[in-house]
C-alpha cells in the first residue's frame, strides 16, 4: 500500500511496499530515499522534496498509516472533491485553469459531503446543471503554501455522466477560461500542459 503525494509535478511515494511502479525510482539519481520514521526524518524528506534537483522520493516504513498520521502532522490537510466527467459520446470534460488543462474540483465546505461538493463544484467550474455520480475513482493528494502555511489538498476524485447538449461556460474567477469536451485520443498530448496529479485521475478511469 502506499499514498502517492505531488510536490508540484514530483511524486514522494509513502509506502510498505517497494512494487513495480515504485521500484524504479529507487535506482534515480535524482531521487530520496529514506526508511527511517521520525519526525527530524519526516522534516529532511519535506525538505529535500522542495529541492531543484530532487525529482520523486521514497519513503518506506513497515506501518505505512503511522507513517501518513506523522507526515500529515506537518500540514494543514484541506478535504476536495471533483469530478471525471463523460458524455453519450464518451467524451471526456477538460477546462484550462492558468494555463493548465485541469479538472473540476474544490474544497468542501463544512457540513458537506464529498459527493455533494463534487457535483457542486463541477456544475460552478464548468456551467453544467445535469450532472449524476458514476462512482469513485481515485485520491490524490498534492502540496502547496499559502499565506506561510504548508497545506495538503486531499481531493476525492468521482467518475461522472452529464449529456452533452448543455452549455459550457468557464468559472472566470476561479481563473478559468476555456471549458470543451475531448475524444479519449486528444488525452495524452493534453496531459503534458496539465498537472501529474490529474494523470493519475486519467489513469485510474482506464484512460
Amino acid at each position: 500500500m502506499h499514498f502517492k503525494i505531488h510536490f508540484n509535478d514530483k511524486p514522494l511515494y509513502l509506502t510498505d511496499t517497494i512494487d513495480s511502479e515504485i521500484e524504479p525510482y529507487i535506482h534515480h539519481d535524482d531521487a530520496v530515499f529514506m526508511d527511517e520514521l521520525s519526525a527530524p526524518g519526516v522534516n529532511s524528506m519535506i525538505h529535500e522534496m522542495k529541492l531543484q534537483k530532487v525529482h520523486a522520493g521514497v519513503y518506506f516504513h513497515e506501518d505505512v498509516k503511522k507513517l501518513q498520521k506523522a507526515f500529515w502532522k506537518k500540514f494543514i490537510v484541506v478535504p476536495a472533491a471533483g469530478g471525471l466527467v463523460c458524455n453519450e459520446k464518451n467524451q471526456l470534460l477538460i477546462m484550462k485553469r492558468r494555463g493548465r488543462w485541469d479538472l473540476p474540483k474544490g474544497k468542501v465546505d463544512p457540513g458537506e459531503t464529498l459527493e455533494s461538493c463534487a457535483v457542486r463544484e463541477v456544475q460552478e467550474e464548468t456551467g453544467l446543471k445535469n450532472v449524476s455520480l458514476k462512482g469513485f475513482l481515485i485520491t490524490t493528494y498534492h502540496t502547496y503554501d499559502e499565506s506561510g502555511k504548508h497545506l495538503l489538498k486531499e481531493s476525492h476524485w468521482y467518475k461522472m455522466y452529464a449529456p452533452g447538449d448543455q452549455l459550457l461556460k468557464p468559472q472566470t474567477d476561479e481563473q478559468i477560461t476555456e471549458v470543451k469536451w475531448i475524444e479519449p485520443a486528444a488525452i495524452p498530448p493534453l496531459l503534458k500542459e496539465s498537472f501529474s496529479s490529474i494523470a493519475d485521475v486519467f489513469r485510474a478511469a482506464g484512460y
